[in-house]
């Protein structure tokens, strides 16, 4: 958890430097948020795995459905409406990995293209597709590398990743954004599907 928060802590910083560069380059609007967000994959029926743990299977039959996530993101317009965003989102609490005795959390990382029309007053749509990656943290004991340990393992998987939402501007500044996004997870197999599903909502800050 503590990596987690440090990787958070390095996002807010890009961000905050994306938002420096964006003045400079004069961008229509920068948006900063905070989402809170649930999962929903292909049921552990659904892997192909005799037993856990059956390493000649392709998928195993855990799957990354529920859970709530939490992250922040952040975008920059600078073209009609088209820019491009980073987002983190994480698992906030540990979940149990098939009931094999340990825990696991994903963390999603990505990189995205935005459009953001404007639809009505004080209601924009935000579209975003783009790519990054899941480092899905295993706790299953302590590891040592040269310079510091943890209590965790990691695994990453590259992901594309496409969705949108409604942002619903409350004030000229703070905005509410239902959302969703699609995750295409390359080579996913220790979870049932290479496909999952966040859905949930990001609290906001526009600036112009």
């Amino acid at each position: 958890m503590k990596r987690t928060l440090r990787t958070a802590v390095l996002f807010s910083l890009a961000c905050a430097t994306i938002f420096a560069v964006s003045n400079f380059a004069q961008a229509q609007r920068v948006d900063f948020g905070f989402a809170v967000s649930g999962m929903q994959s292909a049921s552990a029926a659904s892997g192909n795995c005799g037993t856990l743990g059956d390493q000649s299977c392709s998928h195993q039959n855990v799957s990354m459905t529920g859970g709530t996530y939490l992250g922040f993101n952040g975008d920059v317009l600078f073209w009609h409406n088209v820019g491009f965003g980073a987002e983190i989102n994480w698992l906030a609490s540990q979940k149990d990995y098939g009931g094999q005795g340990f825990g696991y959390r994903p963390i999603f990382y990505n990189f995205n293209a935005v459009y953001s029309p404007k639809i009505a007053p004080r209601v924009y749509a935000d579209l975003v597709a783009g790519i990054g990656a899941v480092d899905t943290h295993y706790y299953t004991g302590t590891y040592c590398g040269a310079y510091t340990c943890s209590n965790y393992q990691s695994i990453n998987h590259f992901d594309g990743d496409f969705g949108g939402g409604l942002k619903l501007m409350a004030t000229k500044s703070i905005f509410i954004r239902p959302e969703a996004r699609v995750y295409l997870i390359h080579n996913n197999q220790e979870f049932s599907s290479d496909w999952a599903i966040r859905y949930g909502a990001t609290i906001g800050f526009s600036f112009r």
